[in-house]
């Protein structure tokens, strides 16, 4: 492979996928095995063989994590994969590394369910949500989300929820229905964290508005919301009439408050709301 592409922000990048690996082992190694969570993907497969045939999880999650690989080389690229293999051994290192450890004690947690799902889904969730936003993964699991979100538009937590329930329905074979119930919890919180780590904390929708009256309800915005808007020249497909669409960014807060406005200004608007990202603080400036 050719490094001549390497920067100091690919250093950066491999200091955050450590980071990442080394929260993730620790959860699943002093907080998830401790209580008797299950966990999703890979993961919940390799402690899945870790009950049975009481192999560690970080040899298991190497051996696992080849397939998963060769497949994530042919979708997502050679720098990807080099993350990828580098955010793998690391993993494997640190379940490793915090099992065989005699220094750090599991978190006294005192068996609590509650407070151990919590602890695991939020500290999981940062954990590789740092790996994702600084272009690495985990193997496993995470290579398929990766997969899912390039070639599908699925975001990373949402798919690595739906791989989790299905590993944690396999996971009945050897946890009670009672201990599963609080690992859903866990990969519920995880998908949250994982989607709220890769966004920032600056989260905005942005909503495209389609009405005749855009101009009163343009006014309106500006009184109350004193957001910024765009429009943008569009045709109607049934008249081939020009029409102006609204396109403005607000905070999620704010979007039941401007469905009432554009409501009492024309109740036939039709108002499209999607997911956004900022990389700015003010959500629309002026």
């Amino acid at each position: 492979m050719n490094f001549k592409w390497w920067t100091k922000y690919n250093s950066l990048e491999l200091l955050m996928i450590t980071l990442g690996c080394a929260i993730y082992a620790f959860s699943l190694d002093m907080i998830s095995i401790p209580n008797g969570l299950a966990d999703g993907g890979l993961s919940g497969i390799t402690l899945i063989i870790r009950y049975f045939l009481h192999i560690n999880l970080g040899v298991s999650t190497l051996v696992l994590n080849i397939p998963l690989i060769l497949i994530g080389f042919r979708f997502l690229g050679k720098r990807v994969m080099f993350y990828t293999l580098y955010g793998t051994l690391c993993l494997s290192l640190f379940l490793i590394l915090w099992s065989h450890q005699s220094i750090i004690k599991p978190l006294p947690l005192k068996h609590d369910l509650l407070l151990s799902s919590l602890a695991a889904g939020v500290l999981s969730g940062l954990g590789i949500g740092l790996v994702f936003r600084y272009n690495g993964t985990t193997g496993g699991s995470d290579i398929i989300a990766r997969v899912s979100q390039k070639k599908y538009g699925i975001s990373s937590g949402k798919g690595i929820l739906i791989m989790d329930y299905i590993v944690l329905f396999l996971s009945l074979s050897y946890l009670d229905f009672y201990h599963i119930m609080y690992s859903l919890i866990v990969s519920f919180i995880l998908a949250r964290m994982i989607d709220f780590v890769q966004e920032g904390p600056n989260r905005a929708k942005a909503l495209f508005i389609i009405s005749d009256k855009y101009e009163e309800i343009t006014q309106l915005i500006d009184i109350t919301l004193e957001r910024g808007w765009t429009y943008l020249n569009a045709e109607g497909g049934y008249q081939n009439d020009e029409k102006k669409v609204i396109y403005l960014m607000i905070q999620p807060r704010e979007v039941p408050q401007l469905k009432q406005l554009i409501k009492s200004v024309d109740s036939k608007a039709f108002v499209t709301v999607l997911d956004a990202c900022l990389l700015y603080t003010s959500p629309s400036p002026r």
